[in-house]
């Protein structure tokens, strides 16, 4: 449990980075929820005090998970991962609550619980204790099989929802996890080339078609500029109108008058574009790598394997999440549902980030202990 003298070991740099990330994702919610009154008055949408509630419910997570001892959650990871396959076997069983084509949601009565965004911490609690406590390493191939089944399962189930994009956020928490412990660059290499030798395979046999739909668009938008292109052109043109200085907060134009699509769900980052501009992006990318940096720091400092692994998946699905969506906001990747992790409006999202950080938080905090 938490002792007293921890206290002076938390890092607050790290904590202060994620927490600012979160308050300008709240402000974008703010912004492109706003909604302006016959008389002039206004008021912010429903969504930004269900972000405004998570955050809160997320702060209080990563306290819990801050206090506990890390190695005392991996040493029961087996029972948080068995918890979320019952859940994300509930979902798919008819319990789960059904919203744009997709069964992704528990529902509690005051809000609706996407028991997915959880399996990052799961999956990467019960590899880092699966390898941790292995003095191999990745290296058996035995020992890879067996973590790639804990990996597959709640792929599998993630995937049937459908919600491939979680899904593959899981893949690079697997990775990091196997390359820390020990995985030679070889298999790596090895399973890269496999992949890309069974793509006209998946092409064929598991992408459905709005999934095919989505990769065509994205190398040609234009080509049906009206209805599957739209929300790409819309995102290049919101990024690109903010200029150097941006339109200022709840100036803009693409994001207040909703040509741009779930604005503040998956690109939220273009609005951020849009109303802060070049100077705005380069202060939020220069957080996320500073919490990126940071966090592998506390991967370095770890006193055990089994918080070094830890820390190396957490951070590596976070990383990848970045990446894509903002890669994504600037139509450099296919349009795919995966939100900007602390920025983005997601109740079950921001709840599951911030718990993650009280874990990295925890490493960090514990090096010294015995």
């Amino acid at each position: 449990m938490f002792e007293r003298r921890l206290y002076f070991h938390i890092d607050w740099l790290l904590l202060a980075a994620v927490l600012l990330l979160a308050g300008f994702g709240l402000s974008m919610i703010y912004s492109t929820t706003y909604v302006t009154l016959p008389d002039g008055t206004g008021h912010p949408g429903a969504r930004f005090w269900v972000q405004l509630y998570a955050v809160g419910l997320g702060a209080l997570a990563l306290i819990i998970f801050l206090a506990l001892d890390y190695r005392f959650l991996a040493e029961h990871s087996l029972f948080l991962y068995g918890g979320l396959v019952v859940l994300l076997l509930y979902v798919l069983v008819g319990g789960g609550v059904r919203a744009g084509g997709s069964t992704r949601w528990i529902s509690l009565g005051v809000f609706n619980l996407q028991p997915s965004e959880f399996g990052r911490i799961a999956l990467a609690l019960i590899l880092a204790m699966y390898f941790g406590e292995n003095r191999r390493g990745a290296r058996n191939y035995g020992d890879l099989i067996i973590a790639g089944l804990f990996f597959l399962v709640p792929f599998v189930l993630i995937a049937k929802q459908p919600d491939l994009g979680t899904a593959v956020t899981l893949v690079p928490v697997c990775f990091g996890i196997a390359y820390l412990a020990g995985l030679r660059l070889r298999l790596i290499a090895i399973v890269a080339i496999a992949a890309v030798l069974l793509a006209p395979v998946a092409w064929k046999v598991a992408l459905k078609d709005y999934q095919k739909s989505r990769i065509n668009t994205f190398l040609d938008p234009e080509k049906d500029a009206r209805g599957a292109g739209y929300q790409q052109i819309q995102a290049r043109i919101t990024v690109g109108s903010g200029g150097w200085k941006g339109k200022g907060f709840m100036k803009g134009t693409q994001g207040q008058y909703k040509f741009l699509p779930v604005a503040d769900n998956d690109f939220i980052f273009s609005v951020l574009a849009e109303e802060q501009g070049f100077i705005g992006v380069l202060v939020a990318l220069g957080l996320y790598l500073f919490v990126i940096l940071r966090s592998l720091e506390a991967a370095r400092l770890a006193k055990d394997r089994i918080g070094a692994y830890l820390v190396g998946g957490i951070i590596s699905g976070f990383a990848f999440q970045v990446i894509y969506n903002v890669t994504m906001s600037a139509g450099l990747a296919p349009v795919k549902g995966l939100t900007l992790p602390l920025m983005s409006y997601g109740g079950s999202s921001m709840i599951a980030t911030l718990a993650a950080f009280g874990l990295i938080l925890n490493v960090r905090m514990r090096r010294f202990t015995n």
